[in-house]
């Protein structure tokens, strides 16, 4: 899967563009050390400066991803590097410049801060086949749904799709890439309207206090959410499948901000064999909820 943060690498990574290679070559250039034929006329002046130079360049080439910086107004939650800031159970490692989960053992949980209450989340996410995950935004069950759709069973149910509010509101579309491949994500909350995006398209905008939504929003309240929580973690679900997150963000909408549903927002429907098993699946949720 990679080289994981730490391991001494003989080649450059293959992922490295060619700005960056040409900005690496270009450090070498100005040290002095370029191959001979391609010496830039600028000449350090003194061998320590040359050496300092050589060894940024080298480290430039070299060094494992580096966190994205973020956008004006975002804070970042994850420096590339390190599980500062997070707490997990030995189960998750850095690959990459991204969180992995590689084995059994439970969730990645920021603790640093609280969710804020109206925010925006940005971040990107990559799956294997077949996996299920989330990222949980505010407390119980709060889902953006992160998936394999076409090899999970799961996927078969547009309410429990990738970019849904998971078990209430299915996505317009399937915006995702195939599994292995990355995406972005993003999550938007003001009030009581929940925004959705996977890859660059909205694909979810809906106020919950809206009487047209009344049905999937009683489905998440049988799953034991309370749409007006607030003051929950950000943690990524472990849920026995290899997953993938890096370039976390966050910052919280101002006042002034507006954020209004999407009135022509329309959820991909639940049909045939997917939608018996969902009743179903109420079903026996709303008998374990009865009295003793």
């Amino acid at each position: 899967m990679g080289f994981r943060t730490g391991e001494v690498r003989s080649e450059k990574r293959e992922a490295c563009d060619k700005a960056s290679c040409a900005s690496g070559v270009r450090l070498l250039k100005m040290s002095g050390w370029a191959p001979q034929g391609c010496q830039s006329v600028f000449k350090p002046k003194s061998l320590n400066m040359r050496i300092a130079t050589l060894l940024f360049a080298v480290l430039f080439l070299l060094s494992p991803t580096l966190a994205v910086e973020p956008e004006p107004g975002f804070t970042s939650l994850f420096d590339g590097q390190s599980f500062e800031g997070w707490e997990h159970k030995g189960n998750w490692i850095i690959e990459d410049g991204a969180f992995y989960r590689n084995k059994a053992g439970g969730s990645l949980t920021y603790i640093k801060a609280t969710v804020p209450d109206d925010f925006e989340l940005r971040f990107e996410w990559k799956v294997s086949k077949g996996c299920n995950s989330g990222v949980y935004y505010r407390p119980a069950q709060y889902e953006y749904q992160v998936l394999d759709n076409v090899h999970s069973p799961y996927g078969e149910n547009p309410r429990q799709a990738a970019g849904s509010l998971f078990f209430c509101m299915a996505p317009s579309k399937d915006a995702t890439k195939p599994f292995g491949e990355w995406n972005t994500g993003r999550v938007k909350c003001k009030g009581t309207v929940i925004e959705h995006w996977v890859n660059g398209e909205r694909v979810l905008s809906f106020d919950y206090t809206d009487p047209k939504w009344a049905h999937e929003v009683e489905l998440l309240r049988i799953r034991g959410a309370n749409l007006a929580a607030r003051g929950g973690r950000l943690w990524l679900q472990d849920h026995g499948q290899d997953v993938w997150f890096r370039n976390l963000r966050w910052r919280e909408l101002p006042e002034d901000e507006n954020l209004l549903a999407d009135p022509d927002f329309q959820p991909l429907p639940v049909t045939g064999t997917a939608l018996i098993k969902e009743q179903e699946r109420v079903k026996r949720m709303l008998e374990t909820q009865k009295p003793q």
